[in-house]
């Protein structure tokens, strides 16, 4: 087939179809790279813990709403296993001395087993929107995208609050300067402990919330969702200082990374619409972010040059 073909087979309206459900889908990643960024960025660690903490999330939803619980209180049974999961990780580095990053693998190599045992050792688990009273479904695109909208106004209004009381202060301080906190008196390791909370408890939310989009929670749904959090939080800083500079304040910085997760997976619409591989699907992302840490990086190069070629200029004058 040749490039005219090919292109002419593309049909538009698919694609204009398909975007708003993409929308939806990434207002629910961008909540999850918004955990993400609380570790990555205010504490200025890496951790894996993610992938496990989204499944066990969407497990534990799924499973209350089976059983009869309300769909808000399961979301927040599933916020508060995650932060269960965030202290064990916790736990692991601050009192065991394992690196963040090791303790974080070890916490998800085991939630693999605790999510089978939650979902009563099934792979997946089915939640109909025609049996059970869900907050979102992919059945309502519109009211899937309000829902995500409400709950990340919210989400952000209320780590802006945080982040600027005392504790959250303490908690970017320790991402920021471990040694000058600790001078300063801020128990270090009982910060960490309560950002990784935070930060997987609003992972596992997001994964509840997915649960309830897709209608079913999978052993296997939280497979790379770290390297789709990095993705959202890299797209959305670059993003916003590319469009406010200067003037991008703490709560425009987390409303751009749930705007990268909305970004992101409008990229995966495209590459679905264009009928590429899948398989392919981890390597464009990477492709992605690394364009998009490139960017800065490429920015601050040409300015520098330009800085010395002007120096340059006036001292040959």
């Amino acid at each position: 087939m040749s490039v005219s073909a090919y292109f002419a087979s593309l049909s538009i309206l698919k694609l204009a179809k398909n975007i708003p459900g993409g929308a939806a889908q990434g207002l629910i990643w961008g909540l999850m790279a918004l955990g993400v960024f609380i570790t990555f960025r205010l504490l200025d660690v890496a951790d894996l813990t993610v992938d496990g903490s989204f499944t066990l999330g969407g497990a534990v939803a799924v499973m209350l709403i089976i059983g009869g619980c309300p769909a808000w209180l399961a979301v927040i049974a599933a916020v508060a296993a995650g932060m269960l999961a965030g202290l064990c990780t916790g736990l692991l580095h601050v009192k065991l001395g394992i690196p963040v990053i090791l303790a974080g693998i070890l916490t998800q190599f085991s939630l693999y087993s605790i999510n089978l045992r939650i979902m009563g050792m099934a792979a997946n688990k089915a939640l109909s929107v025609d049996k059970y009273d869900l907050m979102l479904s992919s059945r309502s695109i519109p009211g899937a995208i309000l829902t995500g909208l409400i709950l990340a106004a919210a989400l952000v209004c209320v780590f802006y609050w945080y982040f600027g009381t005392e504790q959250g202060c303490a908690i970017r301080a320790t991402g920021n300067n471990p040694a000058m906190s600790r001078a300063q008196g801020i128990n270090v390791d009982n910060m960490k402990l309560i950002g990784l909370a935070i930060s997987n408890g609003v992972v596992a939310g997001s994964g509840a919330l997915m649960s309830q989009y897709q209608g079913f929670a999978d052993i296997n749904m939280g497979r790379g969702a770290i390297v789709i959090g990095l993705a959202a939080v890299i797209i959305g800083e670059v993003l916003g200082r590319s469009i406010l500079g200067k003037k991008l304040n703490f709560a425009g910085t987390m409303s751009f990374v749930i705007i990268g997760g909305v970004v992101y997976y409008l990229v995966v619409v495209l590459v679905l619409w264009l009928r590429l591989d899948s398989n392919y699907l981890k390597l464009i992302t990477a492709v992605i972010v690394a364009l998009f840490l490139a960017v800065p990086y490429l920015r601050e190069q040409k300015r520098s040059s330009f800085s010395r070629l002007k120096k340059g200029g006036k001292t040959n004058a």
